[in-house]
């Protein structure tokens, strides 16, 4: 009677296994994906003036390089700006909106630059 529980608990582990790994392992790709996207978006909407990436100077002096936000304020705050309308105090920022799925995508890839 023992190894018949024994057995039933092993398989029940066994055939859990793959259920705990996409728990585990699923949110980490799925945060990947919304990076990947978020970088996809800077570099198609930001890098004319901010160095989007790890490294390098912004083409526009005046840009902040989007590795250093983070530095200045949570970049979480930026999320309904940048889905309602982002505009800041100097003229050549263009005021450009993001649905906000992108908002949250380009939210994801700034925080891979805080690390």
């Amino acid at each position: 009677m023992r190894r018949v529980f024994q057995k039933r608990r092993d398989l029940l582990a066994i055939s859990a296994a793959p259920f705990l790994w996409l728990s585990v392992f699923a949110p980490a790709a799925a945060w990947d994906l919304k990076a990947k996207q978020g970088e996809t978006i800077a570099r198609t909407n930001c890098a004319r003036c901010h160095a989007v990436g790890r490294q390098g100077a912004s083409p526009l002096r005046d840009a902040p390089p989007f590795r250093e936000l983070h530095t200045h304020y949570p970049v979480e705050n930026l999320a309904e700006a940048l889905a309602e309308g982002i505009t800041t105090g100097h003229p050549a920022m263009p005021e450009f909106r993001l649905e906000p799925d992108q908002a949250d995508n380009l939210i994801a890839y700034l925080k891979t630059l805080e690390r």
